[in-house]
């Protein structure tokens, strides 16, 4: 197994149990406006799983906005819901330019109208929203982030990948052996990591999903 530095023994993870010391402003009402939309592309997996890293990077920048960054992290995705299933597998994630493709734009546009359409009925004022949308358009397509907020949304994104079940369905959707899935986070997903924080967790993380699913050996 390749050497890392951060392991569940000096890195605070979502894998090793951990939870957030801040206090945070509570989405209960959001979580349920969004559940329809959290459905597509098991969602309803991811979106939790990246929430809670977004909760555990926050924790080490207290000047980011909680509010926006958990907000955005929760909606972030929900536009899959309005793309076609076969289009988002063939273009999403098995296309040449996948990361470009009209699906994955798709998905952020769609994200910002379910933001726009849930968010001012629970009492959001149309800056705030804006600063969410800001996030969600381009987290996929767009190769820099914009804010400290934003950082942490796509760090918090790419987290779950990390993670056994991150990885098992990044095999399904990508038509890749675990070990491929492997190869790609420690090639790029890895050098693609903007906080430090996040940056910890992530090799932490894989080398736990190594061990458990013997990416050594198969």
């Amino acid at each position: 197994m390749s050497d890392y530095l951060y392991t569940f023994d000096n890195v605070r993870s979502v894998g090793n149990g951990e939870s957030p010391r801040r206090r945070f402003t509570e989405l209960d009402d959001l979580w349920r406006a969004a559940e329809p939309y959290m459905r597509a592309r098991r969602n309803d997996i991811h979106i939790p799983l990246s929430f809670a890293f977004a909760e555990l990077i926050l924790d080490d920048y207290p000047e980011a906005d909680e509010l926006v960054t958990r907000v955005a992290i929760l909606l972030h995705d929900t536009g899959w819901a309005r793309v076609d299933a076969q289009q988002m597998i063939e273009e999403g994630f098995r296309s040449a330019n996948w990361r470009t493709s009209d699906a994955r734009i798709q998905h952020e546009i769609e994200g910002c109208s379910i933001a726009r359409e849930l968010l001012p009925g629970l009492g959001f004022d149309d800056d705030f929203i804006t600063k969410v949308t800001d996030i969600i358009d381009g987290h996929d397509t767009r190769l820099e982030h914009r804010s400290l907020e934003d950082a942490i949304v796509r760090d918090a994104d790419r987290l779950w990948r990390f993670t056994p079940t991150g990885t098992a369905f990044s095999a399904e959707w990508f038509g890749w052996t675990p070990r491929q899935v492997r190869a790609d986070l420690e090639d790029r997903v890895l050098d693609e990591m903007i906080t430090a924080s996040g940056r910890r967790m992530a090799e932490a993380e894989l080398v736990r999903t190594i061990q458990l699913l013997k990416l050594d050996l198969i």
